[in-house]
């Protein structure tokens, strides 16, 4: 195979293709030093976990360890492609500072001890709460990154044997509005369109989605219909010039916080040019004439004045979108973690809904994923959601889960709308929560508003659970520490962005007493005593094939339909996209090809929330709007941001991911490779504010929002003015701050704006005030920010971002 350097060409050589054909195979390996193939003693089949967008890949393993990986060639999500995070981020894996044993808290330390007596402490203050103060006082939260299997388990206990409201998972940073939207708009969560759309449709829009880094792979598929015949034009929507921007037809980058108002003028031009595919919307929509009328107040020029953006550039991308024979929509955190997330989201699907580009090859809309298995947590019911897209408010799902799960209905909380997460932490903080189990997440980094985060998960009245690979800057809080098993150290299946279910099995033991995450879950349900109706042990599952099963009962006849699935299935032909029931034995490429949808009343999973304040439908209100069950086309006014530029601090901050590092870094910051092309933290500037600043690339600079500060070399890049990015993966777990009060300054999050979407409540990343001012004594040195991503620097002489594998390892890529 020709050698390629990932970390210098993370897309890798161009295979072309045309409209219709077949993405080519190119078979992506990386091995360990001195390994070579012929070496390898087995190849064990899993998928990506650094990423939402499911790459299917075989494990290497030697010796019984772990020795590299190369990608699937024949599986429909990558053609065996991988993202530099795959083929480097195993090595985290083998980490000497894993944890291998339970750690509990004694005297103000946390001291290794057995899992007997970390479970028994667990179990004691679980016994405890629930007497003294019921369910109420007890909230989980999860992560993106488990097994559907375990987040099934999670569920069932959560909401089933202990009957607690309070559980969410981290995709609610991620992936809430993606969910909230499709249910706005479709009565129910489910992507319509496919990965597959890539191949046929004449012109992609990616809102707010930085593709090329965040999911690699598929950008990598995009280059490559771009490089062949008949390419697609691209609308690029965001703020940073990002990968997309450089190669988009057109590159619209708004004021942050603006989307609503640049989607309503969008929609305004479809409808005033008729690009309106009326026979469509007539038949299979409702809400029509309402965003006729309000999308009447936002012609581009209003929008162009709102978003500071040239009148032209809107009335252009609208005549791309009203131009597109195949249309296909992807849509990420630049809407989903703004102002009007989900308001703004819904707009893009009402693009589609009003040109028709559903169901067919090539028009779909993609509302994606952040995590590798967050839609398995929003299908399972392991954060705000009811297991198997049912909805909270329809007393006959709630009976209907009860019977599958053989419990009594009431013992299923639904008395109030479920918990998100930041109202978790805000009834921690209050004392109303007194035991929190967080699993695989890293709240302590992750969320808005550090500062008060570890004040409330450091609260004397609060005991943590953590439960996790490695001390991370949470697990370093908690009372009780679980070790936890990996990816490649157990067995489960997980499903990506456009609903692709793979298996991923274990390949090695895991390290010391470290335990899979679906065993640490049913020895705590053993240890509880949880029972059914009929006095049966509750979960009635044992190992991930059996839970794997009772979940494909909890979803039978939903639209997240997995009993046409086995184990088996996903062992003999690779990734299957759920629905995948008798009807469709080889799964569903796209959903609503029919023009029916999960919107009646009986069926659909919400009812839906004014988009302005978040406010619920009732039943009654629902049925009235929309009896048949017809897709909803929802209006919504612009709102500006709560929090806006001012005299004190002038800028809006965005914060982000780039494309060597995934969430908290827990695992990529520990593959040296990776580490390395993104060492630490940074903030992006214009040239035109560098210069106002006076500021160089590479200088030391302090950024300053009402809640918090950050110290970190500058990029002078082409991001747009008046805005500064900051990368949310940098904590504090490999810096030298050991005492209680040490410097907190290079996480964003310490700046973030405590606000959240009124539907989705998926916070605000990307709305925040600050100011910027130069802390002099610049070395010369530039920022260590990737030059391959957006983070490119402009007008400055800075070494390429690359790799070392002529000293360390090698990487092939091929066709």
């Amino acid at each position: 195979m020709p050698f390629r350097d990932p970390i210098a060409d993370p897309w890798g050589t161009r295979t072309p293709y045309g409209p219709g054909e077949r993405w080519p195979t190119r078979v992506d390996r990386h091995l360990a030093e001195g390994v070579e193939p012929d070496d390898v003693d087995r190849w064990v089949r899993s998928a990506s976990i650094l990423h939402s967008n499911g790459d299917a890949m075989d494990i290497a393993v030697k010796d019984g360890r772990i020795v590299g990986v190369r990608g699937h060639g024949e599986d429909r999500v990558n053609r065996g492609r991988l993202d530099p995070k795959d083929l480097y981020g195993w090595r985290a894996e083998r980490s000497s500072d894993r944890l291998t044993r339970p750690l509990v808290r004694r005297d103000g330390e946390l001291v290794e001890t057995d899992w007997d007596t970390a479970m028994d402490l667990v179990v004691e203050n679980s016994r405890r709460l629930l007497a003294e103060r019921g369910a109420g006082s007890m909230g989980f939260y999860t992560s993106g990154q488990l097994f559907l299997e375990e987040y099934y388990t999670l569920a069932a206990i959560g909401h089933g044997a202990i009957g607690t409201n309070h559980m969410d998972g981290n995709t609610r940073l991620c992936t809430a509005t993606a969910a909230a939207a499709l249910k706005e708009s479709f009565g129910c969560d489910g992507q319509p369109g496919s990965y597959g759309d890539i191949d046929h449709a004449d012109v992609i829009a990616l809102y707010g989605h930085n593709m090329a880094e965040t999911q690699v792979v598929l950008w990598s598929r995009i280059l490559d219909r771009l490089a062949g015949p008949n390419p697609p034009r691209l609308l690029c929507v965001d703020p940073r010039p990002t990968s997309v921007a450089r190669a988009a037809t057109l590159h619209l980058a708004p004021r942050p916080g603006t989307n609503v108002a640049l989607m309503n003028a969008l929609l305004h031009e479809l409808i005033r040019t008729d690009r309106i595919d009326h026979a469509y919307v007539e038949a299979h929509t409702v809400g029509y004439e309402e965003l006729v009328r309000t999308t009447e107040e936002y012609p581009p020029e209003r929008a162009a004045r709102i978003c500071d953006l040239p009148v032209e550039d809107i009335r252009e991308a609208a005549a791309l979108l009203g131009g597109a024979e195949r249309l296909l929509s992807t849509v990420l955190q630049g809407f989903y973690q703004s102002n009007q997330a989900t308001a703004a989201a819904v707009q893009v699907n009402n693009v589609h809904l009003l040109r028709g580009m559903l169901g067919r090859p090539g028009a779909g809309v993609l509302q994606m994923n952040g995590q590798p298995s967050a839609e398995n947590t929003r299908e399972c019911g392991a954060d705000g959601d009811l297991t198997g897209f049912r909805n909270w408010n329809n007393d006959r799902h709630v009976a209907d889960l009860a019977e599958i799960w053989n419990l009594d209905p009431i013992r299923i909380p639904h008395y109030a709308p479920p918990t998100h997460a930041m109202q978790i932490m805000r009834y921690a903080e209050k004392g109303s929560i007194r035991f929190l189990w967080v699993s695989a997440t890293n709240p302590a980094v992750s969320l808005p508003d550090l500062r008060r985060v570890r004040e409330l998960l450091t609260g004397r009245d609060l005991f943590l659970v953590v439960q996790d690979l490695f001390m991370t800057e949470t697990a370093e809080l908690a009372d009780v520490v679980l070790p936890a098993a990996t990816r490649g150290e157990k067995t489960g299946t997980f499903t990506n962005s456009d609903r692709t279910v793979h298996l991923s099995e274990k390949a090695v033991e895991p390290p010391g007493s470290a335990r899979p995450d679906l065993e640490i879950f049913l020895d705590y349900a053993r240890r509880m005593d949880f029972r059914d109706a009929d006095g049966n042990p509750f979960p009635q599952w044992h190992d991930p094939e059996s839970a794997f099963e009772a979940w494909k009962r909890a979803g039978a006849g939903r639209l997240c339909d997995y009993s046409g699935i086995s184990y088996d299935l996903l062992r003999r032909v690779g990734g299957v996209q759920w629905p995948c029931d008798a009807e469709h034995p080889e799964g569903t490429e796209r959903l609503y090809a029919d023009g029916r949808f999960r919107a009646s009343p009986e069926e659909c999973e919400s009812y839906g929330r004014d988009l302005v304040t978040g406010a619920p439908w009732e039943e009654a209100e629902y049925r009235a709007a929309n009896p048949e069950g017809k897709a909803m086309i929802k209006a919504v006014e612009y709102v500006p941001p709560h929090e806006e530029p001012d005299a004190r601090y002038p800028f809006t901050l965005i914060t982000g991911r780039t494309l060597y590092h995934f969430h908290t870094r827990t695992k990529t910051g520990r593959a040296p490779e990776l580490q390395r092309a993104a060492p630490e933290v940074w903030v992006e500037i214009s040239p035109s504010d560098a210069g106002e600043a006076g500021v160089e690339e590479g200088d030391p600079v302090e950024v300053r929002s009402p809640r918090g500060t950050l110290h970190a070399r500058a990029r002078v890049c082409g991001i747009r003015p008046g805005v500064l990015f900051v990368p949310f993966h940098y904590g504090y777990w490999d810096t030298d701050t050991s005492d209680e009060d040490g410097d907190h300054d290079r996480a964003a999050n310490e700046m973030t704006v405590d606000d959240w979407d009124p539907v989705s409540k998926q916070p605000l990343f990307k709305t925040a005030a600050a100011s910027l001012r130069p802390l002099g004594g610049g070395d010369g040195r530039p920022s260590s920010a990737p030059t391959t991503a957006a983070s490119a620097p402009v007008g400055a002489r800075v070494p390429a971002t690359r790799g070392r594998p002529d000293t360390e390892e090698r990487s092939d890529g091929g066709a």
